[in-house]
């Protein structure tokens, strides 16, 4: 019985918590990377580890590319503005324009461009363990 009681508390509480701040007017915005529940308590392990969640604001300039990365943990990315093409390492795209969200690439080598004449803002939430970088950067090949 407590189990089921802290499932519906997990779960319609912030419910109750959003829909009072769109009556009120209130805007939020929550960037935050934490171990911890907000009761101080650790999150479950995930998979092996203990998780951490890392919710992150990337502001992408009109007109600009991103350096080819991979991510080692699930992440998924809300567009607040602008146009994203997302290409992978395959040459397969993936347009993203503002208002729409987009399940991310995981160990696959890829960039991101922000195609649009306006900045581009991605919320993007990682899923990882603490230590675990959010994304890794392309090594350079060298010619010898």
């Amino acid at each position: 019985m407590i189990i089921k009681v802290r499932v519906i508390a997990i779960v319609l509480l912030p419910l109750a918590l959003f829909a009072h701040s769109e009556k009120s007017g209130v805007r939020i915005e929550v960037l935050e990377q934490s171990t911890q529940m907000w009761n101080g308590e650790e999150l479950p392990a995930y998979p092996d580890e203990a998780a951490q969640i890392s919710v992150v604001k990337v502001t992408v300039p009109p007109h600009t590319k991103l350096g080819w990365h991979k991510h080692p943990c699930i992440n998924a990315g809300y567009l607040l503005t602008g146009e994203i093409r997302v290409t992978a390492e395959d040459g397969s795209t993936r347009l993203v324009k503002s208002g729409e969200g987009l399940i991310e690439l995981v160990d696959i080598w890829h960039y991101g461009e922000n195609v649009s004449d306006e900045v581009a803002e991605i919320i993007v939430i990682y899923v990882g363990a603490e230590g675990v970088p959010l994304a890794l950067p392309k090594p350079i090949e060298k010619s010898l």
